[in-house]
């Protein structure tokens, strides 16, 4: 029975664990998208005892910024940044990926350059040309090719929580009617292009895809949609499928409360691939980690707030399942 504890061999990529520290935005980046010795600091702290690390949501264009202080992607002068970012994590001997995305139509309008741009028309929202589609494409390829020059061992891909590429995929914010929008096929064609343009320039660098798997919304994306989503991705060259919450966001008030609230979600996604599936949501104790491992309802678990309150919180967990 594989448990918590338990290698796992992704390509050439070996986590010693199945133990992610998931992409949680800190704003200690500089107002420019900088790594600061602030930012490693979180980051050395929380290094330990993980079988992966993602970097938190790094911005691919100044348009598609979420917050202030948020870490960026988006120009080659970052990357002598990311890389001591890089390398702060490989330092304990942890793998680290970082997070890419676009914020769309949720990026605040006092830290874009622009008006917020989206797949339709909103309230203070621009609806993205045909043309700007395709150009955003190659911005989210050049910050896979920025991490991989980083010396990161590989890329997520934020297809979650309301983003940009969340935001195409669900029918409740892609009212398009051109080769973008409409049918299933058309909704999830700029996240496939996205990730296909991505694998083919990072190589054999290991490729997530952070899926909003379900709006909690009859009109919204459900499940049994993104079940056919994930095997596009697998097929597309997605190496580990992160499961989270659609525009729901990642902490929606209806599911909040127990721990593990995307594990069925994530459990269901595993059924419909041959990768690896990382489940989340609230997860505090190292036996529910465990148990869901063993059961077999995912591959690897992500602890996200408990690790903001206890850097040691992975190594305290190893201990404890030891004894």
């Amino acid at each position: 029975m594989v448990s918590l504890l338990d290698p796992l061999k992704v390509n050439d990529l070996v986590l010693d664990n199945r133990i992610v520290l998931p992409p949680m935005q800190t704003q200690k980046a500089t107002e420019d998208g900088k790594v600061t010795d602030e930012l490693k600091e979180h980051y050395a702290k929380r290094s330990e005892g993980q079988g992966l690390i993602i970097i938190e949501h790094s911005y691919i264009s100044p348009g598609g910024r979420l917050a202030k202080k948020q870490l960026g992607i988006h120009r080659d002068d970052l990357i002598p940044g990311l890389k001591e970012l890089a390398s702060t994590v490989h330092e304990k001997g942890t793998p680290a990926v970082v997070q890419i995305n676009h914020a769309g139509k949720t990026a605040n309008r006092e830290n874009v350059d622009s008006i917020p741009v989206g797949p339709s028309p909103d309230e203070n929202v621009r609806k993205l040309k045909t043309r700007e589609v395709k150009e955003l494409v190659t911005r989210f390829v050049k910050a896979g090719e920025r991490a991989v020059k980083a010396g990161f061992d590989g890329v997520e891909i934020h297809g979650a929580h309301g983003f940009l590429l969340n935001q195409f995929y669900s029918p409740l914010t892609n009212k398009r009617i051109d080769e973008y929008g409409g049918i299933f096929e058309k909704r999830i064609k700029f996240p496939l292009e996205v990730v296909e343009e991505v694998r083919n320039k990072i190589g054999e660098k290991t490729l997530l895809y952070r899926l909003g798997s379900d709006d909690l919304d009859p009109e919204g994306t459900q499940i049994k949609h993104s079940k056919k989503f994930a095997k596009r991705l697998a097929e597309a060259g997605v190496d580990i499928i992160d499961v989270s919450g659609g525009i729901c966001g990642s902490r929606p008030e209806k599911l909040e409360g127990e721990q593990g609230y995307f594990i069925p979600q994530a459990s269901e996604i595993r059924k419909s691939v041959d990768i690896p599936v990382i489940g989340v949501g609230g997860i505090k104790s190292p036996e529910f980690a465990n148990k869901v491992v063993e059961n077999g309802s995912v591959d690897l678990v992500a602890v996200g707030r408990a690790q903001l309150a206890d850097p040691e919180w992975a190594v305290k967990a190893l201990r404890k399942l030891k004894n």
